[in-house]
């Protein structure tokens, strides 16, 4: 679990230095046009991702979102100890991630986030990016689980522009994004809705994978009998 846990943490920090040091840098770059700022950070975020789960996936599944992490308690495929252990590392490593991009652009380490993200619009995008999110990571593994991460880091691109929220989609990265008054902040009083919206994404995930994934069902046939497989993902890298 040491190594596990660890993983996550480096992971999840990887994944705010890459949003906000990118935001900050596009921001710096692009004279104002925001469209190219969110371009630049989306590209980086994805390119990252696709990194980070593939090289940190096979140690801890590549969680680096309390809302995969929490998937898998419900599915029974981690203890109350496990989750407790991933989700502190997942949230260290947030904020931690936030600070380090701060230093690196010699900014002040904690900053209180002033960018006004409200309102159904972006309860409803938050819904929606997450439940995608995770149908990716599901239907990924079932089918094509040498895909999963460039699946996610090509979904996460995309829905940084599909939804007016771009796509925060875990909890860890939006409390972190709260902590910093650049390009990729959030005001703390919006965080409620955010994850709101995510934890609903999280239950209408959960029912279509239930309806797309029956359990996969093999014949044994030296015995003549059948065996029942469960065929959820474990995290977003199977270990």
């Amino acid at each position: 679990m040491r190594t596990r846990a660890s993983a996550e943490l480096i992971g999840t920090a990887g994944l705010l230095i890459t949003v906000v040091g990118s935001g900050i840098m596009a921001q710096r770059l692009s004279a104002g046009n925001d469209g190219v700022a969110l371009l630049a950070n989306a590209i980086a975020t994805g390119v990252m991702l696709y990194v980070m789960i593939t090289t940190l996936g096979p140690l801890s599944g590549a969680h680096f979102n309390p809302l995969v992490t929490l998937v898998e308690r419900i599915q029974g495929r981690m203890s109350n100890a496990q989750t407790a252990q991933y989700l502190a590392a997942q949230f260290i490593g947030a904020v931690l991630g936030v600070i380090i991009a701060h230093a690196m652009f010699e900014l002040p380490t904690l900053q209180i986030g002033t960018h006004v993200r409200q309102g159904p619009a972006q309860i409803l995008s938050e819904a929606i990016a997450t439940s995608g999110l995770l149908l990716t990571i599901g239907l990924g593994v079932r089918h094509r689980p040498d895909k999963v991460p460039l699946l996610v880091a090509c979904y996460i691109t995309g829905a940084y522009w599909f939804t007016s929220s771009t796509s925060f989609a875990n909890p860890a990265v939006t409390v972190a994004r709260a902590l910093t008054d650049t390009f990729a902040g959030i005001r703390p009083q919006d965080i409620g809705g955010f994850v709101f919206g995510q934890l609903i994404g999280v239950g209408v995930a959960l029912g279509l994978l239930a309806l797309l994934l029956p359990p996969v069902v093999a014949e044994c046939s030296d015995q003549g009998a059948e065996e029942t497989f469960d065929s959820k993902p474990t995290g977003i890298v199977p270990r």
